[in-house]
């Protein structure tokens, strides 16, 4: 392409509706969170946003960037059989299109999939018994679903399994992989994933030291998720999320673009 050309190819801003846009401008934000936190496994992770519609559009990260480079611009719109349905230099990664698809066909209300290789919550994923109701983290989580490995994920015969073990629930731990949550909203899966997260990297602590671990008494665990169900299901967004995009302006606010 010509510097003429490029200068006249019009912007995707200029393409997409504005509900797109700012579901774009929040992934591309939700990438550069992740980054921020160190969650990322270089170019191999991924998270999805369902734009809203009758055709199950949603958007993935554009394989080849890391996700600190991801903008709201770059972001790859597919249908739910892969096909691009915009113009678009950038490929997607098979396996994170073979997972996002899954859930976005099955679960309308899911906007937004992430799905993170961390390197405790890859562990908790590969103990037998999976996360441990031993802090007030893992127990706010409420129940977890599990999927069993089946080698990486480029089958789409595993999109039913995924969606069987997933059931309604918002946690799922991929067995030997890692951790998985969804949400009626970007931020909504971006707490359920914090949280999930640390009371993984807490339980992989609580081990390591080597003391008895404590057990909760009876009932203390539903009574949390039932107490933190507003962390989760969108009631937080107004306080968490606008924060959150404070902090990332203050450090590079190039995901907007």
């Amino acid at each position: 392409m010509t510097t003429g050309q490029a200068a006249s190819a019009p912007s995707v801003r200029d393409q997409v509706s504005d509900v797109e846009w700012q579901l774009r401008v929040d992934l591309a934000a939700l990438y550069r969170l992740v980054a921020m936190h160190g969650w990322d496994d270089f170019l191999f992770t991924h998270l999805s946003a369902r734009i809203p519609g009758p055709e199950h559009h949603f958007l993935l990260n554009p394989l080849g960037m890391t996700f600190e480079e991801v903008t709201a611009s770059s972001l790859v719109k597919v249908d739910l059989e892969g096909n691009k349905v915009m113009d678009t230099p950038y490929a997607i990664n098979s396996a994170g299109f073979t997972i996002h698809s899954a859930v976005h066909a099955a679960r309308e209300d899911v906007c937004c999939v992430m799905h993170l290789h961390t390197v405790d919550g890859v562990a908790v994923s590969a103990q037998e018994e999976g996360l441990m109701p031993i802090t007030q983290h893992a127990m706010q989580c409420g129940e977890l679903a599990y999927h069993d490995y089946e080698g990486v994920a480029l089958d789409l015969g595993e999109r039913e399994r995924i969606v069987r073990d997933l059931g309604s629930r918002q946690f799922m731990l991929l067995r030997n992989h890692g951790t998985l949550t969804v949400g009626p909203t970007i931020c909504s899966a971006w707490m359920a994933m914090y949280y999930l997260e640390r009371a993984c990297s807490m339980q992989i602590r609580a081990l390591a030291g080597g003391a008895t671990v404590n057990r909760p008494p009876q009932g203390a665990a539903q009574k949390a998720a039932e107490q933190s169900r507003p962390l989760f299901d969108g009631t937080a967004d107004p306080l968490a999320w606008p924060a959150l995009l404070r902090k990332l302006d203050r450090l590079d606010g190039s995901y907007r673009n």
